[in-house]
């Protein structure tokens, strides 16, 4: 008997000393990657009481790194080379969420629905391409980081954008004295 799909899935990599006995094996296509797809349970005393529903085992030979690599997870319906596209694919999904942590300045979610999260996001996505636009169409020198964090100062101040966006020669308002307070009378 095949369990049920569920709502949410894991894909992770086995360890080498994990103790499973299988239970169901399913033929592959060997020419895909994939060398098995085996229904198993963990037997240790512990992880048999921790999760002691059945898992789906999928070995798979990635020929890019000349590795055999073995899969664990609860989906039953997805094909076992999805299964193992999934877990490669992994890294991505990393490097995205890194890439909204970096340049969204999305410091957390006002909301915790899945349409709450997707709209903070959405926002986040439009603002940082209209600051792209702005950035192309001014010819702007400035990276989109130091565009965002002027328009985060000057926020409420009534000062045209390009005005804002403009560098400052920094180095003669430090080199000017009429700039310095004089502490002491010399």
């Amino acid at each position: 008997m095949e369990p049920a799909l569920c709502l949410a899935f894991f894909v992770v990599r086995t360890k080498e000393n994990i103790l499973l006995q299988r239970r169901y094996s399913l033929p592959v296509d060997k020419n895909t990657g994939v060398r098995s797809d085996q229904t198993v349970i963990l037997t240790a005393i512990d992880s048999a009481e921790a999760y002691p529903d059945a898992l789906r085992r999928v070995s798979y030979y990635d020929a890019d790194t000349d590795k055999r690599l073995k899969f664990l997870t609860n989906n039953f319906v997805l094909p076992a080379l999805t299964i193992a596209q999934i877990y490669k694919s992994r890294w991505q999904v990393e490097l995205f969420f890194k890439w909204i942590k970096q340049h969204l300045r999305i410091k957390a979610f006002f909301g915790t629905s899945e349409n709450a999260v997707k709209t903070q996001i959405w926002i986040a996505v439009s603002v940082y391409v209209l600051v792209a636009i702005i950035r192309k169409r001014l010819g702007l020198d400035a990276s989109l980081y130091q565009i965002l964090q002027i328009l985060s100062i000057t926020l409420f101040e009534k000062v045209p954008i390009l005005q804002a966006l403009q560098a400052s020669d920094s180095q003669s308002d430090l080199l000017d004295p009429g700039n310095q307070l004089n502490l002491f009378d010399s």
